[in-house]
């Protein structure tokens, strides 16, 4: 099954890639690997705000991990010109949780992201993570995260 069929069943649409909101650009690919630049938390309605701890429960902040997860796999289905199919692994999340200074389950938090990823992508969704804490995120957004992907 490709990883298009994968999210199709579900119930997954990849939206199209973010753009960028400052001077940067959304990925860079050196070689094989695809380094995705922060994706923060939204989804249709729009940004998913708040302070995971105080505005958020985990579980929230998780839902919110995850639309981050989303928009890091259409930065890769641009990067590999719309062919998912390149996708070899994510190799590495780096996570940050909008969070109070007593939190302490971001990782709790960014498996939102680790587990749909593989979910939807099985053992080449597996990566390295780092999850941290984070006094305040752009925009006020709960959760942003960037990869590191490897792709054929």
């Amino acid at each position: 099954m490709s990883i298009e069929e994968k999210l199709a069943e579900m119930g997954i649409t990849l939206p199209d890639a973010p753009a960028p909101a400052a001077n940067y650009v959304p990925f860079v690919t050196v070689g094989d690997t695809v380094y995705v630049s922060g994706q923060i938390s939204q989804n249709a309605d729009g940004l998913i705000l708040g302070k995971v701890g105080a505005d958020l429960s985990v579980e929230e902040g998780a839902a919110a991990a995850r639309t981050c997860a989303i928009s890091l796999l259409a930065q890769v289905r641009k990067a590999c010109d719309g062919d998912l199919a390149r996708l070899v692994r994510v190799v590495k999340l780096t996570g940050f949780v909008n969070s109070t200074p007593d939190f302490a389950d971001q990782p709790k938090v960014i498996n939102g992201a680790s587990d749909f990823l593989v979910e939807a992508l099985g053992d080449a969704g597996r990566h390295a993570r780092s999850a941290v804490s984070a006094g305040a995120l752009p925009l006020g957004v709960a959760v942003e995260i960037e990869g590191i992907f490897q792709i054929g």
